[in-house]
């Protein structure tokens, strides 16, 4: 009768591996929607927000568009669907040029960030990979 032995098993990473992956997950916020459509209505809105709040929708909205932007990378929404392909390219480009923004942003500058952040959020749930945000 032979024996039949199951392979040693050692674990996929090691221990600083994993305190990596840990503190990623412990800095990870869930996408939201409604925070996303406040800001965009903010700076798409008939009255302008005050100046001192600029910077900070700014910021907001950037980061609003790259997480958008990864989502659409990670669920390959890019792949299978043209438009979502262009719509990262560009959420990419509007990203890089936000970043060398050292100043006050202009309004012109924060409605481009706000229809790129419509943009592809409206496509990515389209095509599936958000919910319908209200």
């Amino acid at each position: 009768m032979t024996v039949l032995t199951a392979p040693s098993w050692s674990p996929p990473l090691g221990p600083s591996e994993l305190a990596g992956v840990l503190t990623k997950l412990r800095q990870w916020t869930p996408y939201d929607g409604e925070a996303v459509l406040d800001d965009v209505g903010a700076v798409l809105d008939d009255v302008l927000p005050p100046q001192d709040v600029l910077a900070d929708l700014a910021m907001r909205l950037s980061g609003h568009l790259a997480r958008l932007a990864d989502i659409a990378v990670a669920t390959e929404a890019g792949q299978a669907d043209p438009d979502a392909d262009r719509l990262i390219r560009q959420a990419r480009a509007v990203c890089a040029q936000q970043a060398s923004v050292t100043q006050v942003p202009t309004m012109g500058q924060l409605r481009r960030l706000a229809w790129a952040v419509t943009e592809l959020q409206e496509r990515l749930t389209v095509l599936g990979c958000l919910r319908e945000t209200a």
